[in-house]
């Protein structure tokens, strides 16, 4: 019989209460349910991958949370699962003992044990642990939710998205190829670290808390801090304080960090991010865009694959990313010279494609929503867009074609998602003034995400900024291209969510 059958009909409190006259039963055994350690020897998937080595003859210890129970007179079968996988085990009486299918008979779906036996092959082909010794290490007292399966098909999975975000806990006993996600994660993380560790650079940690916020264009959480009795920002970026280094003589730095931008929340955006920046002296946009280019075919040559499933696409990181100008793309798709277009003309083009035109958005501003609108959603194929307005780019430098109204800075594109955003960074302290000046004013016309004036960061490169070229990745997005993820919530472990 299924263990979980009994339970069938009765509320959560009945099912606990049962569970805690269990616990009370074993404590009676003499029996500690949570003991301090259990000194194991293979994991599930090493017992099962060295079944020939240890087959019938080997004692092993194995240790993980039960799945699955199935009782049949004197015997049981168990399914127990670490992080590695599952294994079967087998309980009969007389090995285990009296005592020992005692206590089996008071376990339940969700307990953690430990198991020592021998293995072997059971009539149906599957290989097995035949239990001689049984250790409860931790009584489950409220139910983890009900997997059932048949012929490799799962049902009545924790399959509730907002329910799995929030007790992710769960999510993870239940579905455990969401841990492979994270353990991918984790290894992009540290690719990401040898990658850039091999190419000379030096990991540097900057501040969190800010008293000025700067370095992109986004609104920010804002706290007290009571010993220096003032307002804090949590960072938006770490862009000014990496060019301080930079400034500083480090001339190739970079840092992975969490960011908090108090912004909208949606299936690409969470207000906590992971962002990699990085910045490296005497190099320009021209330059980063090559070696954006071979962090993502060195991470897909890590994992193997270059040709990878994402939103309904097969995107081919093996090809050469196209290179495009972004009024050349607009034009492509929009049909429409926008660069000629005075701002009420833009604002007539938006409102004419139903777009929503907020007050006090700037020329620049209306650009980007019709790039949004008209292009993004053709940009599947790796694609570096080039070449922005001036005015939604203010630390970037002029084009080195002589334009007074276009900067040197990229952004790369995959399956419609910005990855990266890059410049040719601006080194003139008295262009950066004018420029920070200007966000000010944008500022004090009501637009919240225009950048903040810091008087530090403009004496800092008034001693001398090199050339350099800086780009900042976002780690959350790079992660959903690379485990094929359709939500920025499904590859952070705790996202954070509406009440």
């Amino acid at each position: 019989m299924n263990e979980m059958s009994p339970s069938v009909g009765k509320s959560l409190a009945e099912i606990i209460a049962s569970r805690q006259e269990k616990l009370a039963k074993i404590r009676a055994m003499g029996i500690n349910p949570f003991p301090y350690s259990y000194d194991r020897t293979h994991t599930c998937l090493e017992a099962a991958n060295q079944f020939d080595q240890l087959k019938e003859t080997v004692t092993i210890r194995i240790a993980g949370r039960i799945m699955s129970i199935r009782r049949m007179g004197r015997a049981s079968f168990f399914h127990i699962q670490d992080q590695s996988g599952r294994l079967q085990l087998y309980i009969q009486e007389n090995k285990v003992g009296h005592q020992g299918y005692e206590l089996s008979h008071l376990l339940d779906i969700g307990d953690y044990i430990g198991i020592q036996g021998a293995l072997f092959i059971t009539k149906t082909g599957e290989i097995t642990l035949f239990v001689e010794t049984l250790t409860l290490l931790a009584k489950n007292i409220r139910p983890i939710p009900i997997v059932k399966e048949k012929d490799g098909e799962v049902f009545d999975a924790f399959s509730d998205k907002e329910q799995r975000y929030r007790q992710r806990h769960l999510d993870m006993v239940v579905n455990p190829n969401i841990r492979e996600v994270f353990v991918k994660r984790s290894r992009i993380i540290q690719l990401t670290r040898e990658f850039l560790n091999g190419k000379g650079f030096l990991e540097v940690e900057t501040p969190i808390l800010q008293p000025i916020y700067g370095g992109a264009s986004a609104r920010p959480f804002k706290t007290f801090y009571n010993a220096l009795d003032r307002d804090f920002y949590l960072r938006i970026a770490d862009e000014l304080y990496l060019k301080r280094l930079i400034i500083g003589g480090l001339e190739k730095v970079y840092e992975i960090a969490k960011n908090f931008r108090n912004e909208g929340i949606d299936k690409n955006h969470n207000p906590e991010f992971t962002l990699l920046e990085f910045y490296q002296t005497y190099v320009d946009y021209h330059f980063m865009m090559n070696f954006v280019e071979e962090y993502f075919r060195f991470i897909a040559d890590r994992f193997g694959q270059f040709q990878l499933p994402f939103n309904d696409h097969t995107i081919d990181l093996s090809q050469p990313f196209r290179r495009c100008r972004m009024y050349d793309l607009i034009r492509e798709y929009g049909g429409v010279d926008i660069r000629t277009l005075s701002t009420d003309e833009l604002i007539a083009l938006c409102r004419r494609n139903d777009l929503e035109v907020k007050p006090h958005l700037s020329h620049g501003k209306l650009i980007e929503l019709l790039f949004g609108h008209w292009v993004e959603p053709h940009l599947i194929q790796p694609t570096f867009v080039t070449d922005f307005p001036k005015a939604i780019s203010p630390l970037a430098k002029l084009h080195r074609d002589g334009s007074t109204d276009i900067v040197e800075r990229f952004e790369l594109f995959i399956g419609s998602q910005e990855f990266a955003n890059a410049f040719s960074e601006l080194n003139d302290p008295i262009d950066q003034r004018e420029r920070l000046v200007n966000q000010s004013r944008l500022r004090d016309l009501g637009d919240e995400e225009a950048q903040t004036f810091d008087e530090d960061f403009i004496q800092a490169m008034e001693y001398g900024m090199p050339p350099t070229g800086g780009v900042g990745i976002g780690i959350d997005r790079v992660v959903m291209l690379f485990t094929n993820q359709h939500s920025i919530k499904d590859v952070l472990l705790f996202p954070q969510l509406r009440s």
